[in-house]
């Protein structure tokens, strides 16, 4: 998870981006700190993915194969 300073700094970069534009140095550190979120959250999704399980209104388990396969490669690592 990103830690609470580096989403404040996003949030500030984005409205100061807004506002009256960032310096090359800002636009850098906003590029990397959007970068890292972005990744943290994918991260995150493909984590939930993994436990996911779709069962249709009759019971049956009818996770699609991708999930499947994921979760099957999550097991042997």
């Amino acid at each position: 998870m990103l830690s609470k300073e580096k989403l404040e700094r996003i949030n500030i970069l984005a409205k100061k981006s807004k506002n009256e534009g960032l310096s090359d140095k800002e636009k850098v550190e906003q590029k990397k700190l959007r970068e890292e979120y972005l990744n943290n959250v994918r991260s995150s999704f493909k984590n939930q993915f993994k436990t996911m399980t779709v069962v249709d209104p009759e019971g049956n388990d009818v996770t699609p194969q991708k999930v499947r396969d994921l979760q099957e490669r999550n097991k042997k690592h």
